[in-house]
This record gives structure tokens, C-alpha cells and sequence, in this order.
């Protein structure tokens, strides 16, 4: 499950013990059914939006994203567009005293969801405008251009939308600081991505760096490309016996930038994320470009596995340089943090415990729940 299907998974559990709860959600062709991702008996009633089928081959998506360009149009908001009919016939004669829309994509749906409920709420697990910002900085021209087109789109509709609605939660008090400026009077609180209290799994750890996350999503994309070229050789030569390994679904779309080394593991998806970066002895976080925060370091926390990672990879969590984790940001910073780490067990160890401490207090389920009680939700 990746990091925004558990944001959602930890507040649908919330509100489950609270209300009872329904659900309408979006299926895109290919992907596993929604409704058996729901565990028995936590939701009265689930929805199901069938998407049309959208081509995931580089031509079918340089098309589409040129014809957003012209419009102006963020790619995730033009997806999650034009469903107004299905969205209004299924809550026709329906009546909420809340109701909670995941991510901005679907924030221009208030006008139709705002009659039959009480309260509306939009959870913000990035702030779009910041996510393109960030993306135009590292990317080459054009795709820089576009990047920065679908910004001063993303921030268009921020300013009109975030405003309407009754409360507004952010990943952390960074993106928090952002919204106020957009929001109005509305309040915005922090709601800090989080993942199952989980024991720390009994294993070896193995001669392995690690990346995980969804490698179909541009900034994993991007920090693969950046650690490949920028790091990964140094670490290469330094230590002989050293593997990069990779995890997360959507693996076709980094395979390129990998092929030709016998010690980079493309291992794809895997069954526990959270196993697997245990068998590691250092997680890499080389993230050069996003929003919100970064699931991928509490789950390298919660394996006790030692993190190095830049410092926007980190941002927004409570982790301390050298006290839960390393942060880095050149390529040479980098290569020298994790040598640290592989060259001293101790320290490697130290740190680990300090990652896996912070997440027990802070980014656990029950932690990210008992904000949620602080804003009467």
C-alpha cells in the first residue's frame, strides 16, 4: 500500500469508530477492486466511479500533458475531472454531518457535495502548487516549462477552492504554513502521515542500501536518476560488495535508468515494505522535488533501519539531523553519510534506534489519531 492509500486507510479507520461511514471512491481500469481493499463491516456503503482508461505509454502521456499545458490544467485535477453526474446521483436523498475529500484532485466537487453535508472537509496530502514548484526546479526545459505552467494552475485553483471548505488538513506544519496564506478564514490543522504500530522484524541485515516507494511517481522517478548518477558510483567503488536495492510498485518505469549493473536489485513490489527495508543497513532517501511528507522514512523508522536523506526528503517530519537520521544534500554529503553509516555499526545502530523511537512517539496510527481529537473531526 503506498503512502497515500495509508494516509487515507488511517482516517477512514478514525471516522469509522466515530460515524457511520460511507464511502465513494474512483477505480481506474487494471487496478484491484476498491471495495475489497475495505475491511469487512468498517464502511455501511461504498460507491464506485469507473474511470476511462488512460494510456500509459510515453506518447499516450506526452499528448495528454501537452493539451493541459495549453489549458492550464494540473494533471491529477484534469484526471479526477468531469464526474460531477455520477458524484451527484449517488448522494441524491443522502444526508452527511461530515464528509472528507481525499486530495485537492477533487476539492472543485465541493459546490456538489457541500448541500448534503454539514461540515466538508479536505485532506491535503500535498500542496499541488508547491509539488510543481518543486518539480520545475529539477527538471530540464521543457519539461521545467510545463512544470511550472501546471504550478500557477495548481495555485489558481488553491486560492479559489481551499477557501470553501470547513477545515483543511495538512501532512505537516511546513505545508500547513503555505495554506494559511490561501485558506481564508478556514482553519487548517496538521494531520501527519502515519502507519501501523508494526514490531520491529527479526532479520539480518544484508550488505544492501535501499529506495522504496512508487517508481511510477515523477520526484521517486527523479531521485532514482539523481542517486544513479550521483551517488551510486562513488558508493559503488568504495564498497565492492555493495547492492542498491529498489522496492515499490511500477518498476518498468525506472528500469532504464538501471540496466547494465549487476549489483542494482530492481526488485519491484513486495509483499512487506517494511521487511525488506529491515534487510537493508541503510535506507536512501535522495528525493529532490516534492510535497507533504515522505511515508517511505516512517516506514525505514519503524523496520529500525538507518536513513539518509536529503533535506527535502525529510522535511516536514520531526527527525533530527544526526539524532534519527542523516540528512545530506550534495551528492559528495551523500556518499559520505551512508559510507558513515556502512562503516560503523555502532553509529548505524545508534541511529536506527533513534528513528524507530521517534516513530513509536510520533507517526504511529494511534499518534496521527490523537491529533485528529485535538480538531474535533
Amino acid at each position: 500500500m503506498g503512502g497515500g492509500a495509508l494516509h487515507s486507510a488511517a482516517l477512514i479507520e478514525y471516522l469509522a469508530r466515530r460515524y457511520e461511514l460511507d464511502a465513494l471512491v474512483f477505480h481506474q481500469q487494471g487496478e484491484p477492486d476498491p471495495v475489497a481493499a475495505f475491511p469487512r463491516g468498517l464502511v455501511h456503503e461504498i460507491g464506485v466511479i469507473e474511470m476511462p482508461h488512460h494510456g500509459r505509454s510515453i506518447i499516450s502521456r506526452a499528448v495528454r500533458n501537452l493539451r493541459r499545458v495549453l489549458r492550464g490544467a494540473p494533471p491529477l485535477n484534469d484526471r479526477f475531472a468531469g464526474f460531477g453526474d455520477e458524484i451527484a446521483s449517488w448522494l441524491e436523498g443522502r444526508r452527511y454531518s461530515l464528509c472528507v475529500v481525499e486530495h485537492f484532485w477533487c476539492a472543485p466537487y465541493h459546490p456538489i457535495v457541500a448541500p448534503h453535508s454539514d461540515r466538508m472537509v479536505l485532506d491535503l496530502h500535498n500542496i499541488e502548487s508547491r509539488l510543481y514548484e518543486a518539480y520545475a526546479a529539477v527538471e530540464t526545459w521543457p519539461v521545467s516549462a510545463m512544470c511550472r505552467r501546471f504550478q500557477r494552475g495548481g495555485l489558481e485553483l488553491e486560492r479559489k477552492w481551499l477557501p470553501a471548505f470547513s477545515l483543511l488538513l495538512t501532512t505537516s506544519e511546513a505545508d500547513a504554513e503555505r495554506v494559511r496564506g490561501m485558506a481564508g478564514g478556514t482553519r487548517v490543522a496538521v494531520y501527519p502521515n502515519t502507519i501501523p504500530r508494526v514490531r520491529v522484524p527479526s532479520t539480518a541485515k544484508e550488505d544492501v542500501v535501499i529506495f522504496s516507494g512508487n517508481l511510477e511517481y515523477r520526484p521517486n522517478v527523479a531521485a532514482v536518476r539523481y542517486f544513479r548518477d550521483a551517488v551510486w558510483p562513488a558508493l559503488r567503488e568504495r564498497w565492492p560488495g555493495l547492492v542498491w536495492r529498489l522496492i515499490g510498485k511500477n518498476a518498468q518505469f525506472v528500469r532504464r535508468y538501471l540496466d547494465g549493473d549487476s549489483r542494482i536489485d530492481l526488485r519491484g513490489p513486495v509483499e512487506n515494505a517494511i521487511e525488506s527495508l529491515a534487510q537493508a543497513k541503510v535506507a536512501v532517501v535522495p528525493v529532490l522535488a516534492g510535497s507533504g511528507t515522505r511515508v517511505k522514512i516512517l516506514e525505514a523508522w519503524a523496520a529500525a533501519t538507518a536513513v539518509v536523506s536529503t533535506r527535502l526528503g525529510a522535511e516536514g517530519l520531526a527527525g533530527i539531523d544526526g539524532e534519527h537520521l542523516l540528512v545530506a544534500d550534495s551528492a559528495s554529503d551523500f556518499t559520505s553519510a551512508v559510507s558513515r553509516l556502512l562503516d560503523s555499526p555502532e553509529e548505524r545502530d545508534r541511529i536506527a534506534k533513534g528513528g524507530r523511537s521517534l516513530f513509536e512517539a510520533e507517526y504511529t496510527w494511534e499518534a496521527g489519531w490523537e491529533k485528529l481529537k485535538q480538531v474535533e473531526i
